[in-house]
């Protein structure tokens, strides 16, 4: 198959090329998928976000103007799928707490960057995963997608204060998470030795 560009890709896309279209999704696969993966609840929530999110690329291509990087232009686009996915579903409902502030003390607490480093991406998927959905997608927008707390605040209609505290919850719960995943692979090493 010969190379394409990237403006030859979306010229294509535009045209409903089905060979571009599928050349762009076997491209980003991979890297939108784990972006799914971080907002669902399950690896088959994550496909089909994904393929709900590439059929939104396809038929908004017209929308991108060339005006910065289409890698991020479409990752936009997955990140609101996943939102609006997350809006229908009902995990505000369940998982909206209402805290004004985090207590000051308990501000600096972080999930070790040598423990996240070490660990495989299906694994580090898997306990965000069990985070509450609520406190996954503040923890993702914040952490993974660059949001600010503002703009967390204006896309899922919560407070500030909320989103902070979900920020500071999910890394309470990861930071759980990942010490007793580690404690546990010691534990199988020293028996396996």
């Amino acid at each position: 198959m010969p190379a394409y560009s990237e403006q030859e890709i979306i010229a294509g896309c535009r045209k409903k090329d089905r060979a571009l279209q599928e050349l762009l999704y076997k491209t980003y696969y991979s890297t939108f998928l784990k972006v799914c993966a971080r907002y669902a609840k399950s690896m088959q929530d994550a496909e089909q976000l994904l393929n709900d999110g590439f059929l939104k690329i396809f038929t908004q291509i017209d929308h991108f103007k060339n005006a910065g990087s289409f890698a991020g232009w479409m990752q936009r686009i997955m990140v609101n799928t996943c939102l609006d996915f997350l809006r229908g579903t009902a995990f505000k409902e369940d998982l909206i707490m209402h805290v004004n502030s985090i207590p000051a003390e308990e501000s600096n607490i972080s999930v070790s960057n040598e423990a996240m480093e070490s660990m495989e991406f299906k694994e580090l998927v898997n306990i965000i995963q069990c985070l509450p959905a609520m406190t996954r997608t503040v923890f993702n927008l914040f952490v993974f997608d660059g949001y600010n707390h503002r703009e967390i605040s204006e896309q899922l209609d919560i407070s500030e204060g909320t989103s902070h505290w979900h920020v500071h919850q999910a890394r309470n719960l990861l930071q759980k998470k990942i010490g007793k995943s580690e404690h546990q692979k010691v534990t199988y090493e020293t028996k396996r030795v």
